[in-house]
């Protein structure tokens, strides 16, 4: 039996490390990843082995040969373009067709029993059996599920936390029989998860997932390589490691010299011929390589220190990894999550800080405070994108170099020679920042139509309706005037979705931006009548027919913000009475707090009641979100005035579909239903509403969060548009906003959130879908659990915070409340809370 190890892979993520060498060839306890590899297939009787090769493929042939000295037999497949997991193994058919044969990863660290795997696959009379790992955090994995005799269920490629149902997912290891192969296109990119398997499940073909206990780690970041490295020293992963231990947990490889006056502290490594002098400390889960020079008073701990470098004098080495044939000089210090390059020379008294990346062959003089990543610069975070965009605090963690950086980043992700849209609320903050965005896009050879201080709305109408390819809104956070939100949209004017996100996050960390030569960098311009435009197509696609012989009057909010700029050109042309409050713009005050908004609510509230108008709407600061307020002055919740619209929408058009969130009340359904409408649930994410809206018979979409969609003008949540819209049903229906709220049946839906630790949300959706066997389960966004009585409980990670969200409705509170505990329980004992 043959096995194919694939290699092919650059390793991005992976950078500066893999700037100049394929990532199996990045070092663990001075070994290859993919030499481990070759040793656990020989430790397992696969000495016959394939290797795929694409990229810097010369460096794997020169280092591995024909594998004589592995006591192995190797032969490679090059391939000369990325043809895919599954492509780069039908490259190599040729050696493959007479018997089953193994695939993995040359990149990723394991001891999984490959034998006990094979023999799984061979009892079950499987055509593929896919090796699966329970692992903390799934997001960057693909989710399998099996049954509990091993068949496979369901593949889901890379979730969000809103579609992970389990922590079981694909290490990238295969048993395959041959006819396999068959099923893969010749030259093309094919992947085995995304392409192939999902095509074999659905033809009923034999798919089993066998859950392996032993290590796996996937080596594709460079907090998960240090965690190899740790892992490795500590005893978790088995490997070969080449050298003695000369106290326990101190490994020290054949010749290396290490003075007794040394102070070390293992776990640790210290590579064959390295020198470690009297008075330095190495400390625990450090790794030195071959050749290694560590002078006095020099201090290491939990770094990895590739072959051939010099440490000089009371340099100071903490959690950061340094590349082969680099120099760190006297009094040199390398914070946490730096990672330095090959060939670097870093000069004496340098400082580099936490998380900064020096490429190969670059020199930090002598002294040197470096922050940002040379010659690229990047920042180190979790998740760029949160549920409002790009957010933090002004001047502190979204600063003009920041702005910079993720413009071009952006840039770098377009065209030459396209367009973007940028606008801005008031705040001063906005208007500094977006200059900074739109000298780096200009820079990146993108055109800037700047609409300057606009609703987030008109931006986005602009975007839809213009040759802009995409646009960039900065508005300051709803209730912090610190902070900031830089939203991009794409070229529908609607938020990126997660897999433009996804790109866009790729290129903003590896650092490598687009700068355009001299003759290339863009123009700014500044379109004139852009509400005037919006003004007239919003009116023109809005039914406002009946608005102006029904002599209403309606109290309206601006809250200080951009809506005011559009309120008079669209007010003055409908024929209403229109009482404006707030309409000033507030460059000083450009949000409100909690506190702030419900005084002026209760001044909405008073002002509506007491001129007997007909409603009163609340913008907020960009115009995309409403609060509205009845005849009789009360607020209507966010949850009610989304049932309040719709019932008058669907009312009035008695038919079509409209576009919900898995988390609105079922009484949704009841009113669609009454009317003769049809409801298309969606996940939670904006983009995912806003694309159900753009969809074919579409009447209506909101969030419950106060915002809406309509449809007939624009697939994005528009504050304007629905008032607009709100006007005309009022006016031809003249039915008062309470009575129609009247007749709507009071929902039964309940809420909690249960924190959860990000290492155990996998945990916690596996747990639910075990707990739910039985039951009904939509997987649409989260897990939703389906009762024979009709009630129905919904979990769903948070994609930016550690917490679980749980909602439960039922026909009464008691047994809403009763289904909201019972799954709060599952979740807390999986989460450990």
């Amino acid at each position: 039996m043959k096995a194919v190890v694939m290699a092919g892979g650059e390793g991005t993520r992976l950078r500066p490390m893999t700037a100049n060498q394929p990532k199996p060839l990045l070092p663990v306890i001075n070994r290859p990843i993919m030499e481990h590899v070759l040793r656990l297939l020989r430790r397992h009787g696969l000495t016959e082995t394939v290797i795929t090769v694409q990229f810097l493929a010369a460096l794997i042939r020169n280092y591995f040969g024909d594998g004589e000295e592995l006591g192995m037999s190797l032969y490679y497949a090059t391939e000369d373009m990325p043809l895919g997991t599954a492509g780069s193994v039908k490259n190599a058919a040729d050696k493959l067709r007479d018997d089953r044969f193994l695939v993995i990863s040359g990149d990723a660290l394991t001891d999984i029993d490959l034998t006990d795997m094979i023999r799984f696959h061979r009892d079950n009379g499987a055509l593929v059996t896919i090796g699966l790992k329970r692992v903390p955090n799934p997001l960057e994995f693909g989710i399998v599920i099996v049954d509990d005799h091993g068949k496979v269920q369901r593949f889901l490629e890379k979730p969000t936390w809103g579609q992970v149902f389990s922590d079981t997912v694909n290490t990238g290891i295969y048993v395959m029989e041959p006819e396999v192969l068959d099923e893969v296109v010749t030259g093309q990119a094919v992947d085995w998860s995304a392409d192939v398997f999902p095509r074999l499940l659905a033809g009923g073909a034999p798919l089993y997932g066998y859950v392996a206990e032993g290590y796996w780690e996937d080596v594709g970041t460079h907090e998960s390589y240090l965690k190899a490295q740790s892992d490795a020293l500590s005893g978790w992963v088995k490997l070969d490691i080449d050298a003695f231990e000369l106290s326990p947990g101190v490994w020290v490889a054949e010749g290396a010299s290490v003075d007794a006056d040394a102070v070390l502290k293992g776990p640790l490594y210290i590579g064959d011929y390295a020198k470690v002098e009297a008075g330095a400390e190495l400390r625990e889960y450090s790794v030195l390589g071959s050749n290694v020079v560590v002078r006095e008073g020099a201090f290491v701990h939990r770094a990895v220190v590739h072959d051939n470098v010099y440490i000089g004098p009371s340099a100071n080495l903490r959690g950061c990894v340094i590349g082969k044939n680099t120099d760190v000089m006297t009094g040199a210090r390398i914070e946490e999550s730096a990672v330095i390059g090959d060939e670097c020379i870093i000069e004496a008294e340098a400082y580099v800080s936490s998380g900064v990346k020096v490429y190969p062959f670059k020199t930090i003089e002598a002294g040197a405070v470096v922050n940002t990543s040379v010659i690229w610069e990047s920042r180190g975070q979790r998740s760029l994108f949160g549920p409002r965009g790009v957010s933090g605090l002004v001047n502190v963690e979204i600063t003009p170099e920041l702005c910079v950086r993720l413009a071009s980043a952006y840039a770098t992700t377009l065209k030459k020679g396209t367009s973007v849209i940028t606008s801005r609320d008031c705040s001063r903050a906005a208007r500094a920042l977006k200059r900074a965005v739109v000298s780096a896009l200009n820079a990146g050879a993108i055109d800037v139509l700047d609409l300057e201080a606009t609703p987030l709305p008109v931006a986005r109408f602009h975007t839809g309706r213009t040759a802009a390819v995409g646009g960039i809104a900065l508005r300051t956070t709803s209730g912090d005037p610190q902070s900031v939100d830089i939203v991009f949209t794409d070229e529908q004017g609607a938020d990126l979705s997660l897999g433009a996100q996804r790109k866009l996050e790729r290129v903003f960390s590896r650092q490598e931006f687009r700068r355009a030569f001299p003759g290339e960098i863009a123009e700014l311009t500044f379109p004139a009548r852009a509400v005037e435009d919006y003004a007239h197509e919003l009116l023109r696609c809005v039914d406002m027919n009946g608005v102006r012989g029904a002599e209403m009057k309606v109290v309206v909010d601006c809250a200080g913000g951009t809506s005011s700029l559009v309120m008079p050109t669209l007010l003055g042309r409908v024929g209403v009475d229109v009482l404006t409050v707030n309409s000033r713009l507030d460059d000083t005050s450009p949000t409100e707090t909690l506190a702030e908004r419900r005084r002026d609510l209760q001044r909405l509230s008073e002002l509506v009641s007491s001129s007997r108008a007909a409603f009163g709407v609340r913008f907020d600061p960009v115009g995309e979100r409403v609060a509205l307020v009845d005849e009789k002055g009360q607020l209507i919740s966010e949850e009610r005035a989304l049932l309040v619209v719709l019932d008058l929408v669907a009312a009035e058009r008695g038919g079509g579909r409209v576009a919900l969130p898995v988390t609105t009340t079922r009484v949704a359904e009841q009113v669609c239903r009454f009317h003769g409408v049809q409801v298309h649930w969606t996940a939670t994410a904006l983009d995912e509403l806003t694309t159900a809206a753009a969809g074919h018979d579409m009447i209506f979409a909101a969030d419950g969060k106060g915002g809406f969609v309509v449809p007939e003008f624009g697939p994005t949540v528009d504050g304007i548009a629905v008032f607009m819209r709100l006007l005309g049903l009022v006016a031809r229906t003249r039915l008062s906003l309470s009575r129609i709220d009247a007749r709507i049946p009071e929902a039964k839906l309940l809420r909690r959130t249960v924190p959860t630790p990000w290492a155990a949300k996998g945990a916690v959706m596996r747990s639910v879908i075990e707990a739910a066997e039985g039951y009904h389960i939509d997987t649409t966004d989260g897990v939703r659990v389906v009762d024979g009585d009709g009630g129905w409980a919904l979990v769903l990670p948070d994609p930016s915070e550690a917490v679980t969200h749980l909602w439960a409705e039922a026909h009464d509170m008691d047994t809403a409340q009763s289904l909201l505990e019972h799954w709060a329980r599952v979740v807390e004992r999986a989460a450990g809370t």
